[in-house]
């Protein structure tokens, strides 16, 4: 039997103008995307499960974002710095001769 979540969003005008936006970019990265369709779906009055299931994601994702939106809004949908090394990706490649070696 599904769980119903304790978290019910409802959302004003310009929340939603803003999610809306967020999710058809194609320009933020996807996470960001992401976390906007689960906020716009649950608003709609989806469940988690359905959520997880129509974006591909597991339901401890969905859960997560719901939460943090509910608690805190739009900013709970930013990135928080992470302990530990921050991330390096390596330079791009300029041309062909300065492939990557492995």
């Amino acid at each position: 039997m599904p769980r119903k979540s304790p978290f019910t969003i409802r959302l004003s005008r310009q929340e939603r103008e803003i999610l809306e936006s967020r999710a058809r970019k194609y320009t933020l990265p996807y996470c960001e995307v992401l976390r906007a369709k689960i906020v716009l779906l649950a608003a709609d009055g989806r469940s988690n499960d359905q959520i997880a299931a129509e974006l591909s994601v597991g339901r401890d994702v969905v859960s997560l974002w719901r939460k943090r939106f509910f608690h805190e809004r739009l900013p709970g949908l930013e990135e928080r710095p992470r302990p530990g090394r921050p991330r390096v990706f390596p330079p791009r490649a300029g041309g062909a001769d300065q492939g990557y070696r492995l």
